[in-house]
């Protein structure tokens, strides 16, 4: 099934590929080994062998892959000086996000630990820095805060009926809390990795993250903003509790203390300050200075000589144990109580870990296993709860230090934990007289990256219209709803994003490119031809359930034919046809008994009479007019008043003996001159010329041209269309039904109906929902655009030739 095709001086050559030409050639080609049977396929993957089980132990700990080739040389002072460098950023991070998550402040240097040693073993990245991050301090804190209020632990003070707030046994069992959440997130993160489910992180785009983040960060700010002001408020939780918490510090603003003010004012213009400067000279260090470390040590000094919690009533960390706390098993009955926020917080901890991972590997050429790393943070999270550590992800601004200054694998975060270690073994009592309020300046600075992605709106405006809806919703709702809930309504809003931009795709009518095989938009692309008599339809979404109705509405608007309309009109027509069928063989029979009785009275006369009044003067035995009027009908009583349609019958040969002499019969008008001349033979049964040219019938054959001209396009100029449908990628059992409709409806008016470009995931699922028929087989379906328009010009016995030949006189004549 050769077909050639001469264009502009290029001749391409080859088969026509639809469907079933594809299948002859897999036939003559073997595929067992490229397409094995679901019995081999678990045979093999059932199998074991030294290679497989040594990728699948590799693949568990990738430090195994990694370690054995590490070249101290290499590496080793990079990654040294790396990890000295994020190990005292940990110090005053992990403090002071410990306050975000209303847990003591010794708690945030054991997440700073444990996590980022386990890290260690299972990660893929090799510059993230795991451990605190302010957007998940502030969603643990908001469970802290709802399960562990400050008005479930107020004891009554001796001799009097004052109240206050027992501390001890309030941050025990935020604690717990606190580590049950997270080993929950933990074990759901670990169970998503194992099942292959790292592709959940694509449904948080970068705008729903980045404007998550940012509402996150008006939480965290709104968090530590009663420290800075040394105010005493109450957390809430819930839907707006954002503003009920802001309402509550205003309403307490007279009672700042100034002393702390004071003190946050000073640090946050040291802090500020020294970052800038930290920024305009960094190309010029080996290594950023340590500015939070700095401001740390130096509050601490300032505070234990002038004795700022004595004198001032500053409020300070208070005591820091030395030495490791013993690993404790997570209270399970707090675990159907935190469902909802450890799904969360898995969710959003590896969604900001996987982006931060992949940006960094792509810019160093390496890859980066999202099910591993998922799993991987799954165990730092599950481990460390055990630990009564809290929540971790990567950190971007410890990530951006590690990767800056020369880390190169794993072993900067190994670094950076033993700097955190020596710190909970022997420093941590140091920092005892350190102000909270300093711990409140570190973490309101440190949002400052947060809230340029304010600019976010300037650019997707000018870039896309949707995602700036996306990040304004999610905004919005995580700012009202809280950070979970936020969280739900920001991916459900963000999916349906996606189902409306699928609902309502963009459909176009491509045409030829002259000189290729090519076939473009005709709306788009000045150069295309149309093809002639072929309409190339094409939609940008996959057909299914959502769009199907959409999708043949949109065919029909592109083709210009009404199909619904064409089709009632046809079957409005074939009814009416069968109705003058059934009227014409009645009048045939009536007409055959008129013949017969004229024929018995002209034997008894001679010269020309009219059938018309022997037939007036025939009557139904026994009836009157009444009764011959309703025995005939409606047809013979309308019959009865024509004159149009009189038939003069003469005898032309003299009457022999037995009674029998040849006839003629004129049709026509009343006179006989004027009619036309015939044989009686020639009269049939069910012929109409001469009783059918009715008045009636001229009336009902002029509304049928003004209905056929009230549907517009009746008379088209289409033979094929073409579905294009190289963009789908499923297809549903709606969609397979929509699309045999469009098959047998313009069939009905012979409108042939092809497919192209279809991939073989949706030809397979055609075949199971039962598309195929001997009325559609697969050799409607095509490989390529080109493919089914060179069969359609075949198959209306269009030479290829012709073809080009009308695309050069439409090129001419548009020029």
């Amino acid at each position: 099934m050769g077909m050639g095709r001469k264009a502009r001086g290029y001749r391409v050559e080859r088969d026509v590929l639809d469907e079933q030409r594809l299948e002859e050639l897999a036939q003559r080609m073997d595929y067992s080994d490229t397409h094995p049977s679901l019995t081999k396929q678990l045979k093999e993957s059932f199998r074991c062998t030294v290679p497989r089980l040594k990728r699948s132990v590799v693949g568990c700990l990738p430090v195994l892959y990694w370690l054995p080739r590490y070249s101290i040389w290499d590496y080793g002072m990079p990654d040294l000086i790396s990890g000295i460098s994020v190990g005292i950023m940990h110090l005053p991070q992990g403090m002071a996000y410990a306050l975000l998550a209303s847990l003591p402040p010794v708690f945030g240097l054991y997440t700073s630990l444990y996590p980022a040693l386990v890290y260690f073993f299972f990660g893929t990245s090799r510059h993230i820095s795991i451990g605190t991050f302010a957007v998940l301090s502030i969603m643990v804190g908001s469970v802290t805060e709802r399960l562990a209020p400050d008005r479930n632990f107020l004891v009554m003070l001796n001799g009097t009926n004052l109240t206050e707030v027992n501390i001890t046994a309030r941050d025990s069992y935020r604690v717990q809390v606190a580590a049950a959440t997270t080993v929950l997130g933990g074990l759901i993160q670990v169970v998503l990795g194992l099942v292959k489910f790292g592709f959940v992180g694509t449904y948080l785009s970068e705008p729903l993250v980045r404007a998550y983040t940012t509402a996150a960060a008006a939480h965290a700010v709104v968090a530590v903003i009663a420290q800075l002001f040394g105010l005493s408020t109450t957390r809430f939780s819930g839907p707006l509790s954002l503003v009920y918490t802001l309402v509550e510090v205003c309403s307490k603003l007279p009672q700042t203390h100034l002393p702390t003010l004071a003190v946050s004012g000073v640090s946050m213009v040291f802090l500020i300050a020294a970052k800038e400067i930290n920024s305009a000279i960094s190309a010029r260090l080996p290594v950023p200075i340590p500015v939070e470390l700095i401001t740390i040590v130096a509050a601490t000094v300032i505070s234990s000589y002038t004795h700022l919690n004595g004198n001032y009533t500053i409020s300070v960390v208070g005591e820091i144990p030395s030495g490791l706390a013993a690993p404790r098993l997570p209270d399970a009955s707090l675990f159907k109580e935190v469902m909802g926020d450890a799904f969360a917080l898995a969710i959003v901890g590896y969604a900001i870990s996987i982006s931060l991972g992949k940006t960094f590997a792509l810019k160093h050429g390496y890859k980066v296993d999202s099910n591993q790393e998922l799993v991987a943070l799954g165990l730092s999270n599950a481990v460390g709860g055990f630990f009564q550590c809290y929540a971790v992800c990567s950190s971007m601004s410890r990530s951006l230090i590690q990767e800056s200054t020369g880390g190169k694998t794993q072993m900067a975060g190994m670094a950076s934990a033993v700097i955190v270690l020596v710190t909970v073994l022997k420093l941590g009592p140091l920092f005892q007289e350190l102000p909270k309020a300093v711990l409140a300046a570190i973490v309101f600075v440190n949002l400052k990256g947060m809230f340029k992605q304010y600019y976010d709106i300037i650019t997707l405006w000018r870039s896309s219209k949707v995602d700036l809806v996306v990040w304004l919703v999610t905004w919005v709702s995580t700012l009202l709803f809280n950070l979970d809930m936020g969280l739900g309504a920001s991916i459900t809003f963000a999916v349906l994003t996606v189902i409306f931009r699928t609902q309502l795709p963009k459909y176009s009518v491509l045409g030829h490119v002259p000189g290729t095989e090519l076939y473009l938009d005709m709306e788009t692309h000045r150069e295309v031809r149309e093809v002639p008599g072929i309409t190339i339809f094409h939609s940008s979404a996959t057909v299914y359930f959502a769009n199907a109705d959409l999708y043949l509405e949109a065919l029909k608007g592109k083709s210009g034919l009404d199909i619904s309309k064409m089709i009632i009109y046809k079957r409005r027509q074939e009814a009416k046809q069968r109705r003058r069928d059934k009227r014409a063989e009645r009048r045939a029979r009536r007409e055959a008994k008129r013949q017969k009785h004229a024929l018995r009275a002209a034997e008894q006369k001679t010269g020309v009479f009219s059938v018309e009044e022997a037939a007036g003067q025939w009557k139904e035995p026994g009836g009157g007019d009444g009764d011959r009027e309703e025995s005939l009908g409606d047809d013979q009583r309308g019959w009865c008043g024509r004159e149009n349609g009189t038939v003069f019958v003469m005898p032309t040969t003299p009457r022999t003996p037995d009674d029998q002499c040849s006839w003629e019969y004129l049709k026509g008008s009343k006179d006989p001159d004027c009619a036309t001349l015939g044989a009686v033979s020639e009269l049939q049964d069910g012929d109409t010329t001469t009783l059918g040219s009715s008045s009636e019938d001229t009336l009902s054959r002029e509304l049928d041209k003004v209905s056929l001209g009230s549907l517009g396009k009746w008379t088209w100029d289409i033979h094929s269309i073409i579905l294009d449908l190289s963009t789908a990628n499923f297809i549903d059992t709606v969609a397979i039904k929509t699309m045999r409709n469009i098959f047998h409806d313009f069939g009905e008016i012979d409108v042939t109906v092809y497919m192209a470009g279809c991939q073989m995931s949706v030809v397979e699922q055609l075949e199971l929902g039962g598309f195929f028929s001997e009325s559609i087989t697969k050799g409607r379906l095509f490989a390529t655009v080109h493919d089914a328009v060179l069969h359609c010009l075949g198959h209306q016995g269009t030479s290829t030739p012709s073809y080009e030949y009308s695309l050069e006189m439409q090129c001419s004549t548009k020029l």
